[in-house]
Parts: C-alpha cells; structure tokens; sequence
C-alpha cells in the first residue's frame, strides 16, 4: 500500500518512511500527554528516576537521554507538581539528587496507561506479530547507531 499524493520513490524510501512515521508518532504522543499536562520529557524523568533510582541532575540528563540544558527546566517542572524532590548530596553538598515522589510514581502509572494507548492508535494498523518485528527491527537499527564508531 502506498501512502496517498507521495510519489514512488519516496514511498519506498526507508528513512522518509521513518521520518514521516515518527512525525505522526510525536503528535500523537504529545496529545496523549497532553491530556495529563505532561510532556516526554516528564515521562523520561520520572521512568528514569522509577528505573534507576535517585540521582543527581547530570547522571539523570545520561540515563534519560535529555540534554543537560532542557533537565533543569523538566525537573522544575516535576517538582513544581511534587512529583520529584531536589536534595542535597551528602557526599557533595554542591550537587542535588533527583528523587521521585510516592505523588510522581501514581502519575508515571498514568502516564504509561496515556503511553500504551497512544501505542495502540499509532500501531493500530498492525497485528500483535508485526508490533513485534516492528519493535524487534527499530531497536536492532537504533543499537546499530547508536555502537561507537572507530
């Protein structure tokens, strides 16, 4: 099946395919968190924070994926809502550690339910099977790009 008005070339061209996937992927997560007045990055902290635990604001720019300069703003944002608490590093008064809040692990419960049914919108066309390979392919593609190069 060939998406509509796009010309042949393209519609056979993996990384437009991919990009114009992830375009419609973006807005339709952005309106699903939306609904909770909640953004990715929001999500990112807080499952990063559900997943490794507390942290300082650097080590939870890494694990994240979100640059230094937006991990400010996102943990004021988080913590404005009590959903994580900034406290001081007892090995280095200096830094802050990033913990999530009992509030903050409710809302990151509802925002994988958000999460999951957006799922299910932008993979609506596909079978439990394809999902998978789907899945399957865009993660051996991402871990290929992502391997340090010599």
């Amino acid at each position: 099946m060939q998406p509509t008005g796009v010309p042949s070339q393209l519609s056979t061209t993996p990384s437009w395919l991919l990009t114009q996937t992830a375009a419609h992927a973006s807005r339709i997560v952005s309106t699903a968190l939306g609904t909770r007045h909640a953004r990715g990055y929001h999500y990112r902290v807080l499952a990063t924070l559900a997943d490794t635990g507390p942290a300082s604001q650097a080590d939870l720019s890494r694990h994240s994926g979100i640059d230094r300069s937006d991990i400010v703003a996102t943990i004021n944002d988080l913590g404005d809502r009590d959903l994580v608490q900034r406290q001081p590093d007892p090995a280095d008064r200096r830094r802050n550690i990033i913990h999530i809040t009992p509030a903050g692990r409710r809302e990151l419960t509802h925002l994988q339910h958000t999460l999951d049914a957006a799922q299910e919108t932008l993979l609506a066309p596909l079978d439990p099977t394809e999902r998978h390979e789907l899945v399957r392919l865009l993660r051996r593609l991402l871990t290929h790009h992502q391997e340090p190069r010599d």
